[in-house]
Formats: structure tokens, C-alpha cells, sequence
């Protein structure tokens, strides 16, 4: 059956059209339900996140594709001629082809981001839980799964850094031997200082402390991740602890001076501290560069980790596309092969019924008095006629067509070897 990819992604549309097609997790299944049992897709997976709201199906025809897209609009209330403008479609290979880069990373946002495997496995699951996937799209994922493991392992897709708040993280990564018994400061409680503590969350450091103009934003931000809250002007009182300290404000004046940070450095008896600035204006006064032990970075230089990192992941990203191609072709083969072990499970049933057929004849006819050689010929002969029947009339028509191809093939088939004057 054809397989087909209906969608919308950060590429294709603006998010106020993607959320407009999103689907709530708690109504996945029954949207599942509802795209099969309208008989617009007899198979279905449906991968729905920030950046992309696709539909991969398999269907009886190509041509359903349209159903699949009317379904789309009518699920959401959006009109189809508005839909259309945005949505892409990709068929047989071209969805295979697809469904492979995404889930390998290669058609995100970030080039390379590992999250959206784990939406792309999530959404299989829910599929699987409605029992809305058959054998041709878990087929597909299967071999989908396995290529984008291929590319994580055998590739620097994702290796690199390529976001400020994981670079920095990464950064302090590389200046301790080990994060895991450091202590952090990171000021301010937006967006980007939320993901950095995060990312050291996730890699074992041993304290982290949030400093924010508002103690209540801090507090928030700490309580998530077990964490301490403290306000701008603790600062001075707490710096010397931190042997990280991470910065993004909105301050137009900087809160961190070379005083503050030789005074701390002092203090911890000049162990070396990294201090990170991701703030426009910045936060850390750049005179705190000539400060003993004390290692700062700007927003610039994380730019500049950041570019490599990108092209990095580029030249990855090459690789893995030739790791897909080569999925595609494997998952084409397998997709042949089941369709030759359909026929040949055909072909078997179909001379099991000539010889069943013939079998009854004979025992009838024994059962009849008839003598056993005769009956055994007979049966022979019948058989004998049932199976070459179809190639017979083969040759017959390729020799009338003089198809010296076709008769050459079915020489090769039928195991015929022209017999030769020595």
C-alpha cells in the first residue's frame, strides 16, 4: 500500500497556522481513530510538536492523499484553501525519505536536536495503543528508528552545542574536570538562564543558586530543581562560594564589577571561577577579565563555539544524509520482498489446490476398483498438465510476440535449457 506524509512544520508555516493544526496529547487516539475510520488512511501515525504537525498514513491509493488533507482541515475548523497554502505531501519514498530526516534530527529547527526521536517514538507508541499502525507503518518505523540511531551513533550530528544556554553548560564542562562537585550562581530567571539550569541539572552539579531582582521568580525557578533563591543584592555575599557563574539579565548596567569578583577570588583562596556573560548589555564588567583566577566569557564567545559547532554539525549532517538514502533503499527491498513472499505464498496455495484436486480424483477412483498404475498415471498426467498450463500459454505468447526477453526469462524461471548438437 502507498505510504504518504501530510504536514506543516516551522519551515512550511507560521506558528499561528501550526497551532491552529496542533493535537492536544489527551486527544491523540481519538484523532487517530476518527483519520481511519473516516477510510481516509488504513494506517496512521500522527507526530504533533511546536515545529510540526504531521500526518504519515498508509492508504489504498495515492490519490487518497486529499482525503488525508480534508480530514486535517475538517478535524480543526480550518478552511482547506488556508491549509493548502502551507501543507506539504510527500509519497512513497519521498515519505520514507522524510519521516527518516526527522527523526534523525536533520529537519529541526536546531540541526541535529535529539529531542524530537523521542516525539517521533511517543507518537509510534500512541499509535500502537490505538491500535491505528499495521504492518506497513510498523515496518517503516522500525527501520526509521533504527537509521536515526545509526546517525547518532555514527555521527557528530549531535555532539555539538548549538544553543547559548548548552554551550555554556558545555564550556564549563570543558574547565572542570568535574561539574558534578561545583557550585553555580546563575543570575536572572528568564528563558535562557531556565534551560542552563537545566543542562546543569542534567549533568550532576552539586549545588545551583539563583540570584533574580524578584525573589519570587527565583524562588519558582528553584523549587523546580531543588535548588536555592536569592536576590540581586545577595550577590556579594554568595560569589565567592560559586566556582560557575552564569549571567542573562535585562540590567542596562552591569551587576557584577572587578571589585566584587577580587574580593571573592580572595576568598576562595584563588580557586578558579568561570564566569559566563549571555547578557546584552552585559552584566559582568569586562575589566573583570584582568582579574587573577578569575575566567570570563561573553555572549561572543559562545557565538563564535556556536558557529563552529553548526558547521560541524553540517559536515554531520552529510554523513547521516547518506545514511538515510541507504535506509531508504534497505527499506525498499524489504517492502519488495514482502511483496515477491505474497506471491510466492499464492503461487504454494495455488498448487495446492491442483494437487488436492487431483489427489481426490485418484483416491475416488482407486475407492472405485480401479487399478493402482493406472490411477497413479493418471494422477501424474493431471498434474503434470495443471502445472505447466499457465507457462505454456507464457511462451506461446511471447514466442508469437517474438519477446526473446520474455523467453529468455521464463527459460531462466522454468529452469529450460535449449538442448544443443555436440
Amino acid at each position: 500500500m502507498p505510504l504518504i506524509t501530510v504536514g506543516v512544520n516551522h519551515k512550511t508555516a507560521p506558528v499561528a497556522i501550526r497551532e491552529r493544526v496542533a493535537f492536544a496529547p489527551e486527544k491523540m487516539i481519538d484523532a487517530l481513530t476518527s483519520l481511519i475510520s473516516n477510510n481516509s488512511a488504513t494506517e496512521a501515525v500522527i507526530v504533533s510538536t511546536c515545529n510540526r504537525t504531521e500526518l504519515y498514513c498508509s492508504i489504498d491509493d495515492v490519490s487518497q492523499a486529499n482525503l488525508v488533507l480534508e480530514w486535517l482541515a475538517n478535524y480543526h475548523g480550518v478552511s482547506l484553501s488556508d491549509l493548502q497554502q502551507y501543507c506539504y505531501v510527500h509519497a512513497d519514498d519521498d515519505s520514507v525519505r522524510h519521516v527518516m530526516r526527522v527523526a534523525s534530527g536533520l529537519d529541526s529547527l536546531i540541526l541535529g536536536e535529539p529531542q524530537i526521536l523521542g516525539q517521533v517514538k511517543s507518537a509510534y507508541a500512541v499509535s500502537q495503543e490505538g491500535a491505528c499502525i499495521g504492518p506497513e507503518l510498523e515496518s517503516l518505523f522500525q527501520r526509521t528508528f533504527s537509521v536515526a540511531k545509526r546517525v547518532r551513533t555514527d555521527t557528530a550530528i549531535g555532539e555539538n552545542p548549538v544553543s547559548i544556554a548548552f554551550a555554556a553548560v558545555s564550556l564549563a564542562q570543558r574547565i572542570f574536570a568535574d561539574i558534578r562537585h561545583s557550585t553555580a550562581l546563575l543570575i536572572g530567571a528568564g528563558q535562557t538562564i531556565e534551560l542552563v539550569a537545566r543542562h546543569l541539572k542534567e549533568q550532576g552539579v552539586k549545588r545551583i543558586i539563583v540570584a533574580n531582582r524578584t525573589l519570587a521568580r527565583a524562588e519558582t525557578l528553584a523549587n523546580e530543581l531543588n535548588a536555592e533563591a536569592i536576590m540581586l543584592g545577595e550577590i556579594g555575599d554568595y560569589l565567592s562560594q560559586a566556582d560557575i557563574v552564569i549571567s542573562s539579565t535585562a540590567s542596562q548596567l552591569p551587576i557584577i564589577g572587578k571589585g566584587m569578583v577580587e574580593r571573592a577570588t580572595a576568598k576562595r583562596r584563588h580557586a578558579p571561577m568561570l564566569l559566563i556573560d549571555i547578557a546584552v548589555p552585559r552584566d559582568i564588567e569586562p575589566e573583570v577579565e584582568g582579574v587573577n583566577d578569575a575566567y570570563l566569557y561573553t555572549v561572543d564567545d559562545l557565538h563564535s563555539v556556536i558557529e563552529e559547532n553548526v558547521r560541524a554539525r553540517q559536515d554531520a549532517a552529510k554523513a547521516a544524509e547518506q545514511m538515510i538514502e541507504e535506509g531508504v533503499s534497505s527499506y525498499r527491498r524489504v517492502m519488495e520482498s514482502r511483496k515477491v513472499s505474497e506471491l510466492i505464498v499464492t503461487f504454494r496455495k495455488s498448487a495446492e489446490t491442483m494437487k488436492n484436486v487431483e489427489l481426490d480424483k485418484a483416491l475416488k477412483s482407486i475407492a472405485m476398483g480401479q487399478p493402482p498404475e493406472q490411477v497413479l498415471n493418471k494422477l501424474a498426467h493431471g498434474l503434470m498438465n495443471k502445472l505447466i498450463h499457465a507457462p505454456t500459454r507464457y511462451l506461446r505468447d511471447a514466442g508469437a510476440d517474438a519477446d526473446q526477453e520474455a523467453l529468455n526469462i521464463a527459460s531462466s524461471v522454468l529452469g529450460i535449457y535449449e538442448q544443443k548438437d555436440h
